[in-house]
């Protein structure tokens, strides 16, 4: 058991780090820190909230393990903030979907005052907001953990056995690679559903009045922040837009094979995509 956990400005993700870390016994006490007083106020009344503080620094304080959720472009920002306030050898991850930059200047934002690995639970949802946090969001789910070469191997360690606490799968594996996987599985899928659902929004608006399942399925996460999205396209442009070009490849060679009146093509594609949706394992 951690004696305490910090997590630092808590959304959807933050707030499920934190049920589960209470609900599972893994941390002794809990404490947080928001931006908005009003969101700290809210907190400090939940349960699994041990304590709120006013600033970053004062939360960090007597942490074994910190947990930064905040958006992509501000997890480096907060961990240069908290460095200086860090007990010797605290721990300090984030929950970021982008690791290659995060992993790097998070090790170098410590300045020796304590560790950073990067860490990245495929887990979330389509809403927002520590309202909807779930103490079983990470149970069996895949979590990344993206150490840099010069990182504490007890850091990593302690980073891993942290997030298997809280029921998820643990894959370990350097950053880049790490961004390049989650540009194909994650980000491109983002980006095909908004896509999709920007496209058909330009037709008769009372067609979306028919949509079946298979829309419905196909677009759910098209209904996730925007503002939080565009983030995460930026800090990863060049993965994913690799990412694009060769999905646009894919997507040219069905629209030939189609225009051709090559059936055999066709359905040899369709065929593909259902072997390689059919061995996905089992949702959790």
């Amino acid at each position: 058991m951690l004696d305490q956990l910090t997590i630092l400005a808590p959304g959807l993700v933050g707030a499920s780090v934190a049920r589960a870390a209470k609900a599972r016994g893994v941390a002794g006490r809990i404490v947080i820190w928001a931006r908005r007083a009003e969101t700290r106020l809210a907190l400090g009344e939940q349960p699994w909230c041990s304590a709120t503080c006013e600033t970053p620094g004062e939360a960090v304080k007597g942490a074994d393990l910190v947990v930064i959720a905040a958006p992509v472009d501000l997890i480096v920002d907060l961990a240069r903030k908290v460095a200086p306030f860090l007990k010797k050898d605290a721990v300090v991850c984030d929950v970021g979907s982008v690791k290659g930059e995060i992993s790097r200047l998070g090790h170098e934002a410590m300045g020796g005052s304590g560790h950073f690995v990067g860490a990245h639970p495929m887990a979330g949802s389509e809403k927002t907001g520590w309202e909807n946090g779930s103490e079983s969001l990470f149970e069996g789910r895949t979590c990344f953990v993206t150490p840099v070469e010069a990182s504490d191997p007890r850091a990593v360690k302690k980073v891993v056995s942290f997030w298997r606490d809280l029921g998820a799968e643990v894959v370990t594996l350097e950053p880049d690679r790490h961004d390049e996987i989650v540009a194909h599985i994650s980000h491109l899928p983002q980006v095909l559903a908004s896509s999709l659902c920007a496209f058909l929004s330009a037709r008769d608006p009372g067609w979306r009045n028919f949509a079946g399942g298979g829309l419905r399925d196909t677009t759910r996460i098209a209904s996730s922040d925007p503002k939080l999205w565009k983030t995460i396209l930026a800090e990863n442009r060049d993965e994913l837009l690799r990412a694009l070009r060769g999905f646009q490849d894919e997507l040219q060679g069905l629209q030939a094979a189609l225009a051709n009146r090559d059936y055999v093509e066709v359905t040899a594609r369709l065929e593909r995509g259902r072997a390689y949706r059919d061995k996905f394992r089992p949702a959790p």
